[in-house]
């Protein structure tokens, strides 16, 4: 594959913000097709994209790797054994390494490949009403400081700190901005633009969505949002009343608290939910 066509791929996936791999051969003994320096790019849905070890080398272990290497966030350097039927039973029972590969071949060689997960920046996305806003002023902060990439979505901000991405708007376009599940949305809109912004992004596999409201308010949001068609399943994954109840008052004391609860689940830890009702 020529290398404008790898690239085109690459920046593809980058520019969707999804999950993929890179498999890169780092070594070569024996006999073998594929040579130093082959790659191929995987998607998270285990899809070679882009590409090539060969032809002759089995890309199905390099690919259940570089799904796992995309799940766990971490890199991998395989050594793959080509051999015959015989060695290559015998290897896999023996073997209790899991970056030791026996595979069926005719080649007869060995490879060591280079397993690189390329996985997005998280997002912190927040959706303001317009206005000066303490909260969400010191959620950029906040967000800034624990690695996330900030962007807000506000008509008419007053911010001490600028984020990573500024869209002066009074919509969510879920298209535009390529939500995905490396993505936390937090809404607030106080109100007036409240089931708006979430209907919008209900149909989008965000990571996070909450929403800073009174437990009246979102029972009003729900009741809307149902009427229009937004699934129960949206319904009841949503944090609101939004943050862990940690007796915050303050809006720099809010802002750590509706954090707490976006790294619970940035690392799948459980939390105790509020009651929504």
């Amino acid at each position: 594959m020529q290398s404008s066509q790898y690239s085109k791929h690459l920046a593809s996936l980058v520019a969707r913000r999804e999950p993929f791999a890179v498999a890169t051969v780092i070594r070569t003994e024996g006999s073998t097709l594929a040579k130093t320096g082959f790659k191929i790019l995987i998607s998270a849905n285990g899809e070679v994209v882009a590409g090539t070890m060969g032809g002759g080398c089995p890309e199905g272990p390099i690919v259940e790797a570089a799904l796992d290497a995309i799940r766990n966030h971490e890199p991998r350097v395989l050594r793959i054994h080509l051999v015959d039927t015989e060695q290559a039973v015998g290897g896999t029972v023996r073997e209790t390494d899991p970056n030791e590969i026996w595979v069926q071949t005719n080649c007869g060689g060995a490879l060591e490949v280079y397993i690189e997960p390329m996985v997005p920046t998280h997002r912190l996305i927040l959706v303001g009403q317009g206005g000066r806003d303490d909260v969400e002023n010191a959620l950029v902060h906040l967000g800034k400081l624990l690695d996330f990439e900030v962007v807000v979505i506000d008509p008419t901000p007053v911010l001490s700190e600028a984020p990573h991405e500024l869209l002066t708007s009074s919509e969510v376009d879920a298209r535009k901005l390529a939500l995905s599940t490396n993505d936390y949305v937090i809404a607030l809109t106080k109100g007036e633009r409240d089931v708006a912004v979430l209907e919008a992004i209900s149909h989008v596999p965000v990571k996070f969505v909450g929403m800073l409201a009174s437990r009246h308010r979102m029972k009003q949001n729900r009741d809307e949002l149902a009427k229009r068609g937004v699934s129960p399943e949206f319904l009841t994954a949503m944090h609101s009343p939004i943050g862990l109840d940690i007796g915050a008052k303050s809006p720099e004391e809010l802002a750590v608290a509706i954090m707490a609860e976006v790294i619970a689940v940035k690392y799948g830890k459980e939390t105790p939910r509020a009651n929504p009702a």
